[in-house]
């Protein structure tokens, strides 16, 4: 198939799916996301296909959702417009998928690589959950899959800061497989996709449910509520005044209300 958003390459027994909205470092605008969904609909059905390598570019896997997108979305649309159908099929997706991360992996980014499997990093890679910025939260997961994957305190500190880490502290926290130099990081993931693929398929398979099953203990709740959160804030007027200030490119002036 042929996307306006993404570029899907079979490189057999693995693909490639790269995020290409390089003017917007990536923004997961609901286009892009409908897109990745039906590509890994188009994959899941491939036999041929053992395991997939989720992309973006060097300066960018994903800079975060696309501001503008929300930015005068009230709480009682959001919660009808649903945007997170599209992301589920990241976590649904039954075959291993491993997130190749180079530059910003930022909001959204942060919680799409969050939704892979495993993730290999560029030494320039960044992570982080800067949505306190806008006066909402992470709404894609971010505030549970972080926590399991760092630890409360350190989650806490990014999600409460907004400030970002990089891949060597990413790296130290368990966020992430491994670390290579950025001419390396999308081969390195490419490779272990590859030594994947060639294991039994259906054990494959099995073993990604079973490991799921043990992390995924109490997730839907937390994410359950975490999404009520995330809608709530967008009733409110600091919601307004941080999304316009940052496409106003200004600092937000908070009213705590």
């Amino acid at each position: 198939m042929e996307y306006k958003n993404l570029l899907v390459e079979l490189d057999l027994p693995i693909a490639v799916v790269r995020l290409s909205r390089p003017k917007a470092l990536n923004a997961l605008n609901s286009e892009l996301m409908g897109e990745v969904s039906q590509a890994l609909a188009e994959l899941e059905k491939n036999p041929e296909v053992g395991a997939v390598v989720l992309t973006g570019d060097e300066r960018a896997f994903a800079a975060g959702a696309d501001i503008k997108e929300m930015a005068s979305a009230g709480a009682v649309e959001m919660l009808l417009r649903n945007q997170f159908v599209a992301w589920e099929s990241v976590r649904s997706f039954p075959k291993p998928i491993i997130a190749a991360v180079s530059g910003y992996a930022l909001g959204g980014g942060c919680e799409l690589a969050m939704m892979c499997d495993m993730i290999i990093a560029s030494e320039t890679a960044q992570f982080g959950q800067p949505e306190i910025n806008l006066g909402i939260i992470p709404g894609a997961g971010g505030t549970q899959r972080l926590t399991h994957a760092v630890g409360k305190v350190r989650a806490m500190e990014m999600i409460l800061t907004g400030r970002p880490i990089k891949a060597t502290e990413a790296l130290e926290y368990g966020l992430v497989n491994r670390v290579v130099p950025v001419e390396l990081y999308l081969e390195e993931a490419k490779r272990l996709a590859r030594e994947i693929a060639g294991k039994a398929p259906v054990a494959v398979r099995l073993a990604k449910e079973s490991v799921m099953r043990a992390y995924d203990g109490s997730l839907q709740q937390g994410l359950d509520f975490e999404r009520k959160n995330f809608y709530l804030l967008f009733a409110s007027e600091d919601k307004a005044e941080g999304m316009s200030a940052f496409i106003d490119k200004r600092k937000p002036a908070w009213k705590g209300k």
